[in-house]
């Protein structure tokens, strides 16, 4: 990888993600899975849990980079804007900086809705292993 590079993958909020999350994790709270309370708080429909985007985020690091030996130091996450369900969304990394005497690698990255919105973005710290 190269300082400057970028890399992007395409997910979708599909009803299959959602239900997993929320069986996997036992989170019901009602701005996740009540339509009507949801709109009640302002928002146009079930908002999703933000850390669907964290499991986008895992896979795009584990998966979609062309370095497959790489962990996960840190990573920061700041929720700009609501994703709802049937949401696609594109995520969008750029190496940041490259740390080469100890192999780490910062990336700055966003996820955009189909709206060209920026719904989410932050910063990941990964490490060769």
């Amino acid at each position: 990888m190269r300082q400057g590079e970028i890399f992007e993958r395409y997910f979708d909020v599909t009803p299959e993600v959602h239900k997993a999350f929320t069986d996997i994790f036992n989170d019901k709270n009602p701005l996740h899975t009540d339509e009507a309370y949801a709109k009640g708080k302002g928002f146009d429909g079930r908002v999703m849990h933000g850390n669907i985007l964290g499991g986008f985020l895992s896979y795009f690091i584990g998966e979609c980079l062309p370095e497959k030996n790489v962990i996960i130091h840190s990573q920061s996450i700041k929720y700009r804007r609501p994703v709802y369900l049937n949401d696609k969304l594109k995520l969008v990394g750029e190496v940041e900086e490259i740390f080469e005497s100890v192999k780490t690698i910062d990336i700055k990255y966003y996820f955009e809705n189909q709206k060209k919105v920026k719904v989410a973005s932050g910063t990941i710290q990964i490490s060769f292993i």
